[in-house]
């Protein structure tokens, strides 16, 4: 049985950017993992713990969701930040969260870099460094979400890091494996059903189709959907119940601080494989096919 998790960005608070109010409570019933914001761009030690909390007694897996000192752009504009300064920022917000976690019981398993950031560090070397030298003085056994052939992926892979491909079923994808920008067409996918085709082809082929009609492989051991894109909830619940009816089970890649969630409305599925928890290693977008590879194993 082929096997994905599924995450969200979650805790981001309920500023002006939103366009509806926050949904994270139906979200964690849905997702297998969350990325939790730790404050830059938004949340704060409550949100955090209110957060960490619900995942935790869902049996969601926890990471931080880093970003730019930027709350009044939503962590979405790039900044050329000093890499010593950067890599200071990112290792406050993941000790942050670690800390705020460890305070309902719950543990951090991995790093999402959030918006322009996430985005800075597919090519940016210096930005990329800043993060995995960050991850690395905080917990050496957090994995390391990313685009496939990121920066990001390839030095946190070289450091020891585990590595996890991701991929969105809310984006528009170029046909180099990078997201549209959210200004232009084709950026955000809001209808449900056509996210759920798209999770259904990213879990089990490994592909996605981009603006151009390019076929894209991908290869992702995760796939995320925004909890800021119109209609998040009703899209992620049509994401689910494709991939179950897809025979795709739904599990955290890096283990739970409990049960694995149920599928929504149903009965959960007998005899589930249970999945790895070590990520494939980071594949080259280069490639028409790339085969997957085996991250550095969790220690």
């Amino acid at each position: 049985m082929a096997v994905i998790d599924l995450n969200a960005d979650l805790g981001e608070g309920d500023g002006p950017w939103r366009l509806e109010p926050p949904a994270d409570d139906a979200l964690l019933d849905l997702v297998s993992s969350a990325n939790v914001a730790a404050g830059y761009h938004g949340g704060d030690a409550a949100t955090m713990a209110v957060t960490c909390a619900g995942a935790v007694a869902r049996g969601v897996a926890i990471g931080v969701h880093p970003s730019y000192d930027d709350r009044e752009g939503f962590g979405r504009r790039r900044l050329d930040v000093p890499r010593d300064v950067l890599r200071a920022q990112v290792a406050h917000q993941v000790g942050a969260l670690v800390a705020v976690a460890a305070t309902v019981g719950a543990r951090v398993t991995h790093v999402k870099p959030h918006g322009a950031l996430y985005n800075a560090v597919v090519h940016d070397e210096e930005q990329a460094r800043a993060v995995v030298e960050a991850v690395l003085a905080v917990d050496t056994g957090l994995a390391v979400l990313g685009l496939p052939g990121s920066r990001v992926l390839a030095l946190a892979q070289d450091a020891g890091l585990p590595t996890v491909v991701e991929a969105f079923v809310d984006r528009g994808y170029r046909a180099d494996g990078t997201l549209v920008p959210r200004a232009e067409p084709g950026a955000l996918v809001t209808d449900p059903a056509a996210a759920a085709e798209r999770a259904v082809r990213l879990a089990v082929e490994g592909v996605v189709v981009a603006v151009d009609g390019t076929p894209v492989h991908l290869r992702p051991a995760s796939l995320c959907v925004h909890s800021d894109t119109p209609g998040a909830v009703a899209l992620a619940l049509a994401v689910r119940h494709a991939l179950r009816d897809a025979g795709v089970d739904v599990r955290p890649f890096a283990g739970s601080t409990g049960p694995a969630p149920a599928d929504p409305g149903v009965s959960p599925l007998v005899g589930a494989d249970v999945p790895s928890t070590t990520s494939p290693a980071v594949p080259s977008t280069t490639s028409p096919a790339p085969p997957p590879g085996t991250a550095v194993p969790r220690p």
